[in-house]
């Protein structure tokens, strides 16, 4: 069961769905969604299937709407201002439960900006990328990280596209993981539930 949430950014206030299951967890999930400008809400199709599985596994779980979203307070910072609404995300996740693990999971954009946010934050324990856009933006960020990390995406996104992706792996450190989920785009229309599952095992991997 998700209760609604508000939390504070710098000046604004953005809004989210936390859920903390009745046995303390000891991992909880910021989970953030695609661009705000092409439809991109925490209501998306694959940001609802990770919060179902990782709440089925007992997880905590907090996703949000990016500033300038829903009724989130502000406007859309192409992923900038983003950064620190993930961290706020944290950081509102940590004041409601004490977790031992912390990860950041994000869709396109908001793999982008969480995984920015979480590379450098010492709260942040593990990272996923689903759709991680490297077709657009650059994520040489990650060659650095040492946190554990998965990456997922269809072998049909051209956003996303499968030689660049095991090429960035190649050059990230351990410990990592790539995911291919097999005739999916970039939108995972009708697999949500390969994405979910590979992001559930990897977190259940110690």
């Amino acid at each position: 069961m998700e209760e609604r949430a508000t939390f504070p950014v710098g000046g604004i206030t953005l809004e989210g769905l936390l859920s903390i299951p009745a046995t303390s967890p000891q991992m909880g999930v910021v989970v953030c969604h695609p661009h705000p400008l092409y439809g991109g809400e925490m209501h998306n199709n694959i940001v609802s299937a990770l919060v179902d599985a990782f709440q089925a596994a007992g997880l905590a779980t907090l996703r949000f709407n990016f500033r300038g979203v829903g009724n989130s307070e502000g406007a859309h910072d192409d992923g900038n201002g983003e950064v620190e609404d993930v961290k706020a995300a944290v950081t509102y996740l940590l004041s409601r439960q004490t977790i031992s693990t912390v990860v950041v999971a994000g869709y396109s954009f908001g793999s982008m900006v969480g995984l920015r946010a979480g590379a450098d934050d010492d709260r942040v324990h593990k990272l996923i990328g689903v759709a991680l856009p490297i077709g657009m933006r650059d994520a040489s960020f990650l060659h650095n990280v040492k946190k554990a990390k998965l990456l997922i995406s269809g072998d049909h996104d051209n956003y996303s596209p499968v030689p660049g992706l095991r090429d960035l792996v190649t050059k990230m450190p351990d410990p990592k993981s790539l995911v291919i989920v097999d005739g999916a785009d970039h939108f995972f229309w009708g697999t949500e539930s390969k994405v979910a599952k590979a992001a559930v095992e990897f977190l259940e991997n110690k």
